[in-house]
């Protein structure tokens, strides 16, 4: 699967990047029919947002959207809505 992580309006660790692979990951496994996986972090504000997306075999793309005062939270509520 293909997975790419994108950065806007803030700069990300490379510890984050790694737990969003791990996070994608654990996604693979669940939506095994996964072909590529977005996963989008950006600043809004005092908020801050991450964004998965998983686009599957057939078209169709699940989207899930975490917002809080940090990535790392952020993605965590970003996984929990998938």
């Amino acid at each position: 699967m293909q997975t790419t992580i994108t950065a806007r309006h803030c700069e990300i660790t490379d510890e984050l990047r790694e737990r969003a692979l791990a996070v994608v990951d654990r996604l693979g496994n669940v939506a095994p029919r996964s072909m590529e996986t977005t996963v989008v972090f950006d600043t809004e504000g005092p908020q801050q947002t991450a964004e998965l997306r998983l686009h599957l075999a057939g078209g169709d793309v699940l989207i899930a959207r975490g917002e809080a005062e940090d990535h790392r939270t952020a993605l965590d509520r970003a996984e929990d809505k998938l």
